[in-house]
């Protein structure tokens, strides 16, 4: 090789290693994540972080694999990073919202309007089909002696029983059941030893009820088919007592400042990229079967005054 020709290859050797890397979409990675390249770790550094989380109502495994799947297909849509943020309960995810450290929260009925309340301004983003007229079962276990009961006035059979409701701030596994409970007449006092227990979740309220740690309980009657489905519910030893009226329930909210920190119409863009999900598309199929759901619909904070309500008539909002 001439002397020119080596001059040549060096330069442009040195060309390429000026040249900025190519960066993949973005897609719900972390800042920092480990294998990224410096350039790529400064441009996220660079960009709002949109931090998704839920309130923790079933195991952390179905948690972590369904709001990544949602992390990476909001990256995907709105060309933004998305990271999903556990929760340790229902509690600490209202308490993260209210200070800015969450995003945008999938909340039960009762956490969305204590969010709201908390953070004026917040978004009601969406909601599931399933949630306009949202259900809940009380389930017993088979040797308590416990029949079905067909009418609401009948739950007085729980008085005197070890009964556990799910999570304290639980809309499906606490505030409407509690609700229904006093309207028939039954009293938390009523239960065996004074009190009922809090189990924190769905899934542990079934696994309670079924051992025989407890006579009854009342979980989301969403769960409650998919422990059916997975065989994690065995009917020979649990069974639904009595099935509750519709109430409006689970909703994404989001902060009132998104606009500003991610620019004008992106709370629109945001929302309207959950209701266009679909079964049609592998990805968004996959997110709508964990989220027990055909689709997603519009929502508004006024479809949840009854929630807002009932929680201040039993002292979970004041």
């Amino acid at each position: 090789m001439s002397g020119r020709e080596r001059l040549t290859a060096v330069l442009a050797g040195l060309s390429l290693a000026l040249l900025p890397a190519v960066s993949p979409p973005l897609t719900g990675l972390p800042i920092g994540a480990a294998g990224l390249s410096p350039i790529l770790q400064r441009a996220q550094a660079q960009q709002p972080l949109l931090r998704i989380s839920a309130i923790p109502d079933q195991n952390p495994e179905k948690l972590n694999r369904l709001y990544g799947q949602v992390a990476a297909e909001l990256g995907r849509q709105l060309g933004v990073t998305v990271q999903y943020v556990p929760v340790t309960d229902y509690t600490a995810a209202v308490s993260a919202f209210r200070t800015g450290s969450l995003d945008l929260v999938w909340f039960g009925g009762l956490t969305g309007v204590q969010a709201r309340l908390q953070k004026p301004g917040a978004q009601v983003i969406a909601q599931r089909d399933i949630d306009a007229a949202f259900t809940s079962v009380f389930i017993a276990n088979r040797r308590s002696g416990l029949q079905p009961i067909r009418q609401q006035k009948q739950l007085t059979v729980l008085k005197g029983r070890r009964f556990t409701f799910g999570s304290e701030s639980s809309t499906s596994a606490r505030l409407m059941p509690q609700y229904f409970l006093s309207q028939a007449g039954v009293q938390l006092r009523d239960f065996a030893g004074g009190t009922p227990g809090f189990s924190g979740s769905h899934d542990a309220t079934i696994a309670l009820v079924q051992s025989g740690a407890y006579d009854a309980g009342v979980v989301n009657e969403q769960v409650w088919k998919a422990n059916l489905r997975s065989g994690k519910a065995d009917r020979s030893k649990v069974f639904v007592l009595w099935r509750t009226p519709g109430y409006p329930d689970y909703h994404w909210i989001g902060q009132p400042d998104l606009d500003k920190r991610f620019g004008a119409g992106f709370t629109a863009k945001l929302r309207g990229a959950i209701l266009s999900w679909r079964s049609t598309n592998p990805q968004q199929k996959a997110i709508l079967e964990l989220f027990g759901a055909q689709q997603f619909t519009g929502a508004k904070a006024g479809d949840y005054r009854r929630i807002e309500q009932v929680g201040r008539q039993i002292g979970k909002i004041r």
